[in-house]
């Protein structure tokens, strides 16, 4: 088993690895998608309350909820980077940084499509809305350093140390409607207590999360694929690639 990951941390292997893996995680993902997107602006009743306009849910809850999850898996790269530095820990940090901004802001406009009509405003200083914007801050901030920076490695070390210092929004988001006042609802499916919404909608929206959870796992192989290429491009192993294709 060890051997295997070892392995799979060479750049070559992992290449390969991910060129056979990512499309059966697409494939996955579609399918998911167009079930859980059936299920919920489809067969889901409307909301007691908020009518047809709830079934955005199937949209802002999954998107929410990458926000976090990208964030975690790059904080937790961005850790094995700078403790152990390997070389296929800092090129997740910075692939994983572009996609998990497009889901926060996808999170914070689907929000405000939803809180327009809830609350009677597009947007509120609300402890959620801005922890889950500074979120945003914080993955432009990798992608921004990145980007400054023309050494790979490090620019990757300087990602990876703001990637692990602003994990500590993570659990900030997550728990800011039970540590304060707040506008945004509270949490109706990973709670202690159960889920506070019915089965027939809250199905459709597991099947989404998991859904843009295995998309994103497709375009975190795709763009790390990417970013081996240009970091090795003068390795022997690329350029046989390259020769062979």
């Amino acid at each position: 088993m060890w051997t295997w990951f070892h392995r799979l941390a060479s750049p070559p292997s992992f290449y390969v690895f991910a060129g056979r893996l990512a499309p059966w995680l697409l494939g996955a993902a579609l399918v998911l998608l167009a079930v859980g997107a059936y299920g919920g602006l489809v067969l889901a009743p409307p909301d007691y309350q908020q009518g047809d306009a709830f079934r955005i849910i199937y949209v802002h809850v999954p998107a929410a909820w990458m926000s976090l999850f990208a964030y975690t898996v790059m904080a937790v790269a961005a850790f094995i980077a700078l403790v152990w530095r390997l070389k296929l820990a800092e090129v997740a940090v910075v692939a994983a940084a572009p996609v998990g901004a497009s889901f926060t802001a996808l999170a914070l406009v689907s929000g405000m499509l939803w809180g327009k009509p809830m609350w009677g405003a597009w947007w509120v200083w609300d402890a959620r809305l801005t922890s889950e914007l500074v979120l945003l801050f914080l993955y432009l901030g990798v992608v921004a350093l990145n980007t400054a920076i023309e050494e790979p490695r490090a620019a990757a070390r300087a990602c990876s140390l703001l990637a692990v210092v602003g994990f500590v929004n993570v659990p900030i988001v997550h728990y800011s409607v039970v540590w304060w006042n707040s506008l945004h609802q509270g949490s109706t499916v990973f709670r202690l207590g159960g889920p506070t919404i019915t089965w027939n909608m809250l199905w459709p929206m597991l099947v989404c999360m998991l859904g843009f959870t295995l998309f994103f796992g497709y375009t975190q192989l795709v763009r790390m694929r990417s970013e081996l290429l240009m970091r090795e491009r003068t390795t022997r192993w690329v350029k046989t690639l390259v020769a062979n294709a």
